[in-house]
């Protein structure tokens, strides 16, 4: 029942057709991993290739579709367009099959149809009519030893969004014609280790189980946009920004630890003296920041009210004469409960006080909740997240540096020799100093 697709994985896709080998010119071998025993090969010969339908018991659906690009075609005369993969945003614009030339309706090519068939059963209002749906397995085909042809690459699983039409410009006569084309998103497959198995398109391919009973084999996340449809997709989506997000368990101290009991210190001192909780979280900034082989200038807190989103103000230097240059970097410093979370509105708020030039800095007893941080990265936000451990473990680092692991006397040190002052001065004032 073949084996499993991982995405970004390259297959060799050998003219023979052989599925007996697992590897071939060591590659996984594409009609081993997509075997079914007793039932015709999976093909990625064309651009679009249809699965032949199966008449199940609650009706015909199609197993898959198998939809390969070739970008070393794009820009001639017989495919003039480019198509668009973006994995990491999960997202791919694919153009249909009518060519340059061709007499026939647009809609009416081969594989046109089988995506806009595809398309109509992707909008199903009701799961069940999306459990008949029918997925799209999204190729690439990948230039190997200098040759574009043989090797494909796994680009993910998909879902038709929008199929639109539009006129093209192409062939040999260079004569205006028209065409689909598709907006795919790319589900995330993290629950299977980015992988998808075979073994469900298998299923797909039995006629005496329903589309129901294949869903048992089916990813997680297609699983749920079965259940609750295209208003899932925002969080469905594959986003490779995830993978750049810690978890919030992972921001917190272990239950009982050292780190755990001064976080709590820290957290209680500052309790009911929030705005003396800036000036540490200053210090701390600029050790993290000074930390990284960067020039930290600390600068000043602003008052207790209105600062407008910001508690404290720096400056960042590279280089020197013609070849430095400077960035004023903005600070907050949030003092909440350990087990708190740090919204992306909150860290959205600091953001939008960035100028060009311009980073911040986001220092808390607390953590960053998951949907803050994946903003925050797939937004490319200039800013610099520190957590409550991450607090805990540079004070407790500068207290055993110069105050003999005292993690309270570092703190009162911190606040009473403190070289930063309050003031209502404009943060671009910093690069003048």
């Amino acid at each position: 029942m073949g084996g499993r697709l991982r995405v970004g994985q390259v297959f060799r896709y050998a003219s023979s057709k052989d599925p007996a080998p697992a590897d071939l010119d060591g590659y996984p071998n594409f009609h081993h991993v997509t075997h079914s025993p007793g039932l015709k090969r999976a093909l990625l010969e064309a651009g679009i290739n249809g699965m032949a339908k199966v008449a199940a018991a609650d009706g015909k659906r199609r197993p898959a579709i198998l939809i390969r690009s070739s970008p070393w075609k794009a820009g001639t005369e017989q495919t003039p367009w480019h198509d668009v993969f973006d994995m990491d945003n999960g997202h791919v614009r694919y153009f249909g099959d009518h060519k340059a030339g061709m007499t026939v309706p647009p809609g009416s090519t081969k594989g046109n149809a089988v995506l806009l068939e595809s398309f109509a059963e992707h909008q199903g209002r009701t799961p069940t009519e999306r459990a008949s749906a029918t997925p799209l397995l999204l190729f690439r085909s990948v230039s190997r030893n200098g040759k574009p042809k043989g090797h494909v690459e796994f680009c993910g699983l998909g879902i038709i969004e929008r199929a639109e039409r539009l006129v093209q410009w192409g062939g040999s006569e260079h004569t205006n014609f028209v065409n689909y084309v598709y907006d795919i998103a790319l589900i995330d497959l993290t629950t299977e280790d980015d992988r998808l198995s075979w073994a469900w398109i298998h299923a797909r391919r039995n006629e005496s189980a329903t589309a129901a009973q294949t869903l048992v084999s089916a990813p997680h996340a297609w699983r749920e946009w079965v259940e609750h449809g295209h208003s899932a997709l925002p969080r469905l989506r594959r986003r490779v920004a995830r993978a750049k997000v810690t978890k919030v368990a992972e921001q917190r101290p272990e239950a009982g630890s050292t780190e755990a009991k001064d976080l709590e210190l820290i957290y209680k001192y500052f309790d009911g003296r929030k705005h003396d909780f800036e000036a540490v979280a200053s210090a701390v900034a600029a050790r993290v920041l000074r930390g990284a082989g960067n020039s930290y200038v600390e600068g000043w807190l602003t008052r207790r009210s209105g600062d407008g989103g910001a508690d404290f103000v720096g400056r960042l230097d590279f280089g020197s004469g013609l070849a430095g240059t400077s960035l004023v970097v903005l600070g907050q410093a949030k003092c909440i409960k350990p087990d708190s979370l740090i919204t992306a509105e909150q860290i959205a708020r600091v953001v939008a006080r960035l100028r060009r030039g311009w980073i911040g800095v986001y220092v808390t007893t607390g953590a960053y909740s998951v949907p803050a941080q994946t903003e925050m990265v797939e937004d490319q936000y200039p800013i610099v997240l520190i957590n409550g451990l991450g607090l805990a473990r540079e004070l407790k680092s500068m207290a055993r540096d110069d105050h003999g692991g005292d993690l309270t006397i570092c703190i009162e040190r911190i606040l009473s020799g403190r070289e930063t002052v309050v003031t209502n001065r404009r943060p671009e004032e910093i690069l003048l100093e």
